[in-house]
């Protein structure tokens, strides 16, 4: 590839353990998951332990020529920090990880300290986890502004994903308004495909802001390959904030039950809908200067038997 493809939202684990609004989340074998009172198809069936690790996302990288990725997390999948570290450690130059705390209970902040402190460099929140039947945590109470300050004196990336439509937009503003130069990265395109989406697109209007397309193929995935509405989300994205503030996201694993790892991008590079210079920006060019990938791992292109 002439620049960098960079993967800028992904998830890592060993076992999935967590509990949701009083649901388990918990792995079984060949791909599956116990998930909220049903069984799902967490993963590829031929991933029989239910582990999936950095080793076998780095093959699926390497055979979709991907140079780097971004790891998030999410409250569905259990805290993950532990093994998180030790992959951020392993492959530094190609994984950013991020940690997570549980901001669903109070007290947090000290955990988050600790996190920055180990070195960690960006935070997750799942905010639309955050709301509930029965509660609500604002994303301005006094805790997590003293989180946000002072990961921007920090330089911490905030990556987060946010309810659907408008819901926490006003939060997130006010947030932007009081520390400025935190950079933050709005996942699941906005929630593209749900009423309101574009509110969370125009965060992006300021400096510091990016959207980024985590599970834009799962959105979706009722028109499937090769997404011809996904790809007019991302030019209707553009023609609000911008594709210079626009980034291409996965949100593998789970994605690539349905469809295969260079699927989810395969079909930005191929559309004739966008323009060569938007797509080397929203594959990877803005991601390597937001997050400060500083090497382009280049990778060979490999034939399929079929072809």
């Amino acid at each position: 590839m002439i620049y960098p493809i960079i993967d800028t939202h992904a998830h890592l684990w060993l076992r999935q353990d967590a509990v949701v609004d009083g649901l388990n989340i918990k792995t079984l074998n060949n791909g599956k998951s116990e998930f909220m009172g049903e069984v799902r198809q967490m993963l590829p069936p031929y991933i029989l332990d239910g582990q999936n690790t950095a080793e076998i996302f780095l093959s699926n990288m390497d055979y979709a020529q991907v140079s780097a990725a971004v790891i998030t997390q999410e409250y569905i999948d259990g805290i993950q920090n532990n093994y998180l570290w030790e992959v951020q450690q392993k492959y530094p130059e190609r994984f950013l990880c991020c940690a997570m705390v549980d901001m669903r209970k109070s007290g947090y902040l000290e955990h988050a300290e600790q996190l920055i402190a180990q070195g960690f460099k960006a935070i997750k929140i799942p905010a639309q986890r955050l709301i509930t039947q029965n509660n609500r945590v604002y994303l301005t109470e006094k805790e997590m502004m003293q989180l946000f300050k002072l990961m921007e004196q920090q330089n911490i990336i905030l990556s987060i994903d946010l309810a659907d439509g408008a819901e926490q937009v006003a939060e997130m503003n006010e947030i932007i308004q009081e520390y400025p130069k935190l950079k933050i990265a709005v996942g699941h395109f906005g929630m593209v495909t749900r009423q309101g989406w574009q509110e969370q697109i125009k965060l992006a209007r300021n400096e510091n802001v990016m959207i980024e397309s985590g599970g834009i193929t799962w959105l979706f995935n009722d028109e499937f390959y090769p997404f011809t509405g996904a790809v007019k989300a991302i030019k209707e994205a553009a023609s609000l904030v911008g594709m210079n503030k626009l980034m291409w996201g996965s949100d593998y694993p789970r994605t690539i039950v349905a469809i295969t790892y260079r699927m989810s991008y395969d079909f930005v590079a191929k559309s004739k809908l966008i323009t060569e210079d938007e797509k080397a920006a929203f594959l990877g060019l803005n991601a390597k200067q937001f997050y400060g990938f500083e090497n382009h791992i280049e990778l060979p292109y490999i034939k399929n038997m079929s072809e």
